[in-house]
């Protein structure tokens, strides 16, 4: 197995890098040296973290990526080749969801979060895993969620099912790819100091929600993001089919 290459010659893609987490960890890696692709649906908010990370653009890139669509990964891994030869780390951060009660749940609308959210990662991961068993070489990071761990539905039951889903996939292939150089690795946070927590916590509810979790405040996308380039970095090799709980003790085993 060939030796890994220096950071500052490796190419992380994000998805979801447009805002919340997704920037968290778009931003950890390229302080990290990584060079960056910020893939997200949002072309022109990646457009701006680009800019704020490199404004000569020879280290941040951005991507048109909808993780519904498998070409869409084509065309980004095309591009990263294109540009730098290799991509040797891949982010799978991107999601969708909508809270609702598991009853008013439509069976379209749960099939669709599934596909997204799941599918999504699956795509990715069948994807890109490809070309760094090819390379000998690389590293998937899988956003899940202490949702898919306690069945919590605050986020919508679908949304909880796909990031069970993940969990699962991650296990799957950090088996199949291990013997290849590459790791497979998932990070499930708890309720973060993000948008999307925000717009799902009503105001007036803030307060007895902070005094649920042990730790009483908020997770740290930051924090996030550094943990995602520990597991990109090849410090990480014995690491592999695990599973972060970022949580703050609501979730602990």
């Amino acid at each position: 197995m060939p030796a890994p290459l220096p950071i500052e010659t490796q190419t992380a893609v994000v998805t979801g890098a447009a805002r919340g987490v997704g920037a968290a960890i778009a931003r950890a890696l390229h302080a990290s040296g990584y060079r960056v692709i910020l893939a997200d649906i949002d072309e022109k908010a990646c457009d701006a973290l680009a800019e704020e990370l490199d404004l000569a653009s020879e280290t941040a890139l951005t991507a048109k990526l909808d993780i519904a669509r498998p070409e869409d990964f084509e065309h980004v891994l095309e591009k990263c080749v294109a540009r730098w030869g290799s991509v040797e780390v891949l982010v799978n951060n991107a999601a969708v969801t909508r809270a609702e009660p598991v009853l008013d749940i439509d069976t379209e609308t749960f099939n669709a979060i599934m596909a997204v959210n799941a599918g999504g990662t699956f795509t990715g991961c069948k994807i890109f895993g490809r070309h760094f068993k090819e390379r000998g070489y690389g590293r998937i990071v899988n956003m899940a969620s202490l949702a898919g761990q306690n069945g919590g539905t605050a986020t919508g039951a679908h949304y909880a099912a796909s990031k069970g889903a993940i969990l699962t996939l991650t296990k799957v292939f950090a088996r199949d790819l291990a013997p290849f150089g590459v790791t497979v690795n998932a990070i499930s946070p708890g309720p973060m100091d993000t948008p999307m927590v925000r717009d799902i916590v009503p105001e007036a509810a803030f307060a007895g929600f902070l005094k649920n979790i042990p730790v009483g405040k908020l997770g740290d996308a930051e924090f996030i993001g550094e943990m995602a380039a520990f597991l990109a970095s090849p410090k990480a090799f014995f690491v592999n089919g695990a599973c972060w709980d970022v949580n703050g003790g609501l979730y602990v085993r």
